[in-house]
């Protein structure tokens, strides 16, 4: 399998990290907070384990689990923060540079990323690499970046994450293998589960209509047809045509309820739904975990909620 995986470049140098104070300092990083932001306590500063650092907080969340309590896992990027279109900060670049090992999700997820990157001296891993990725329609050349919203292709990345992570620590290979294997267990009974939960729509209610086209893995999993107001965030998300084009659609095919993400503004869905008479079914997360006390403060957690979230939407019908 083709990792895409080695030295990214040389340390960072100081002379670059005053250069990024110099002209960063006064930005604020969307999305930073606790969860993300470079562990600042004693134990913090004494804990001498390898560190992993991640682009966002779904892949920490998967990290950790494979990691247990012999690395230190981090993520770039906070709970809330929409991961396309991120702008690293100063103290992203000092974290980085300390880093042992980064991982990424790579398919162009991370616009950022390559920049980032450029000058620092960690082992690189792209988590996606071995997934059967899937072609954003009327996007000549361009694969959806989302593989892990389908439980499939999450067991890919653990996977990948294993292998990432006894490379870095041999001494606990076995560890990273057994809880490796566990969590891919786990996330095989959940794809049985989200699949037969979203399989079990009728008909007539199984168009998903989101924000962004962030859920064509889980809609190959489970049959579903798509629609979506932009393929893959941008600056520019939804245009006046790409609006009409959802709404023509959702009136076509009586929808009975639209959908958008976490990290989105979504008043143009929001639109859609008042013009049609759909209903706004809710918030799905793809991008970023919530906090501990929120829906969705695990992978696990992001998964079936936004299966229980689209059943109930389109049927008007809770999960048993």
């Amino acid at each position: 399998m083709d990792r895409r995986r080695g030295q990214l470049g040389r340390p960072l140098t100081v002379a670059a990290l005053a250069v990024a104070v110099g002209v960063g300092a006064a930005a604020c990083g969307s999305g930073r907070g606790d969860a993300g932001a470079a562990p600042t306590t004693d134990s913090a500063v004494d804990d001498d384990r390898p560190v992993v650092l991640t682009t966002f907080t779904v892949l920490a969340d998967m990290a950790r689990n494979v990691a247990g309590d012999h690395l230190r896992v981090e993520s770039i990027t906070d709970v809330g923060a929409e991961i396309h279109g991120y702008e690293p900060t100063p103290e992203d670049l000092r974290r980085a540079a300390g880093a042992d090992l980064v991982l990424d999700n790579g398919l162009g997820l991370e616009a950022w990323f390559a920049q980032f990157v450029a000058d620092v001296d960690a082992e690189h891993v792209v988590l996606s690499d071995g997934v059967k990725t899937i072609a954003i329609a009327g996007e000549d050349g361009v694969v959806n970046p989302h593989a892990w919203m389908s439980p499939s292709g999450g067991q890919v990345y653990v996977d990948n994450i294993v292998e990432a992570l006894s490379d870095l620590d041999p001494a606990h290979a076995g560890d990273f293998a057994a809880n490796g294997a566990a969590y891919a267990a786990e996330l095989e009974e959940l794809r049985v589960e989200l699949v037969e939960s979203l399989r079990a729509l009728p008909p007539d209610q199984r168009v998903l209509v989101t924000c962004e086209g962030a859920f064509s893995y889980l809609a190959r999993d489970a049959g579903l047809a798509e629609a979506y107001l932009w393929p893959v965030n941008s600056e520019r998300q939804s245009t006046p045509r790409q609006v009409a084009a959802v709404i023509d659609r959702v009136r076509a095919e009586d929808v009975p309820a639209v959908f958008c993400e976490s990290t989105v503004n979504g008043d143009a869905q929001r639109q859609v739904a008042a013009e049609t008479g759909a209903r706004y079914g809710g918030t799905l997360f793809v991008d970023s975990l919530s906090g501990p006390g929120g829906p969705v403060p695990t992978y696990l957690d992001l998964l079936r909620h936004d299966a229980a979230t689209i059943v109930t939407g389109l049927t008007g019908e809770d999960l048993p």
